[in-house]
């Protein structure tokens, strides 16, 4: 076992849904908006195109496996997989009921619950409802039980023998306290015990642990401690250009990975636990082709080597088990935030990637 064991977050989007037929048009995958992006200033890297393993159909059980063979040959020690639930209605399941139902790949997971409303929000239309988060004791109770079968699979990642169960809004619910408990009591009933992560979206310091959560998580680039006010000139121009190119009211927000990896990675870890996350880049104007977008320019896989290794030095497990760093992400093709190789780079991040693994993730 490493010191630390590294898990890719990893998005089950790449395949038709029906209600994604319906919301956008037939066959609308992610790679609908990633293949129609266009760069919005000079040397913007869009579209960002898939390279090693081509435009994936999660629906094909090779496909999967070829993923995680890759994520496990450059030192990924399992995958974050999104949950989708809405009040006993699934979305996007089928992958990851599929890795479940077959066994393959034999390659470790946790879930995070993507709790908040399926809307248009997360492209180019805030109006649309699509399916809304409706919560109550009941439901709770059948979310667990629907769970249960992935938490007794001898994949699941644990610590201490707690399945560990990641929720990323923790304190949307109106009683995250008796939801926890819940979870807790009916998973308890079938000899299982729980490890649940608040995934942590701002700098400030947070009250989830008064509601019973075990830690927190990271999730980059959205904890950014203040990052925005420390634009330099090169920045500001580009944001400059983009606005005069896509209008007034649709004002980018562009910053230098470099940067930013340094400014963020040379803060300490806070006093309390949670778990550090790092990103090999990221640009959703793929996902927001006619709105306000943001990116980070300049990301290249020696920057992103540093950022793992700075990562590694700072982070002290908190027991031998509690020794999660995250990954953001495997596959998040519509936010320029991937592992998976792309035609530009190739397998380099993964191999930046690996390389720190080697150098700094010692086997314990």
């Amino acid at each position: 076992m490493r010191k630390f064991r590294s898990i890719a977050i990893y998005l089950p989007q790449y395949h038709p849904l029906a209600l994604n037929d319906k919301a956008w048009g037939k066959g609308y995958t992610e790679w609908t908006n990633v293949t129609t992006s266009k760069p919005r200033f000079p040397g913007h890297y869009q579209p960002q195109l898939p390279g090693d393993l081509g435009f994936v159909d999660l629906r094909l059980e090779e496909t999967r496996i070829a993923q995680a063979q890759m994520a496990k040959q450059y030192g990924i020690d399992g995958f974050c997989y999104y949950h989708y639930w809405f009040t006993g209605e699934k979305l996007m399941e089928r992958p990851f009921e599929e890795v479940l139902a077959t066994g393959k790949p034999d390659f470790p997971f946790m879930l995070c619950w993507a709790n908040e409303n399926w809307s248009r929000s997360w492209t180019d239309r805030s109006d649309d409802l699509l399916i809304k988060q409706v919560y109550s004791e009941e439901d709770d109770r059948k979310h667990i039980h629907y769970l249960l079968s992935a938490f007794k699979d001898p994949r699941y990642i644990r610590i201490n023998g707690k399945c560990v169960f990641a929720i990323w809004r923790p304190l949307i619910m109106p009683n995250p306290t008796r939801t926890l408990q819940i979870f807790r009591e009916e998973a308890a009933k079938e000899g299982i015990g729980l490890y649940i992560i608040a995934v942590e979206h701002n700098d400030k310091t947070p009250d989830y642990f008064y509601y019973g959560y075990d830690a927190g998580m990271e999730f980059q680039p959205h904890c950014n401690y203040g990052y925005a006010k420390y634009k330099d000139y090169v920045i500001l121009k580009l944001n400059k250009i983009c606005k005069a190119i896509i209008g007034k009211a649709k004002i980018p927000v562009i910053h230098s990975y470099k940067k930013y990896m340094r400014y963020v990675s040379s803060k300490p870890m806070p006093y309390y636990k949670r778990y550090p996350c790092v990103m090999p880049g990221w640009d959703n104007a793929a996902r927001k082709s006619h709105r306000a977008f943001a990116c980070w320019i300049g990301n290249t896989p020696l920057l992103f080597k540093e950022w793992v290794i700075r990562t590694f030095k700072k982070f002290k497990p908190f027991s031998k088990e509690e020794n999660l760093v995250f990954i953001n992400a495997w596959n998040e093709w519509g936010e320029g935030c991937h592992l998976e190789p792309d035609l530009k780079w190739r397998t380099g991040f993964l191999e930046a990637f690996k390389d720190a693994v080697d150098e700094y993730n010692p086997e314990i």
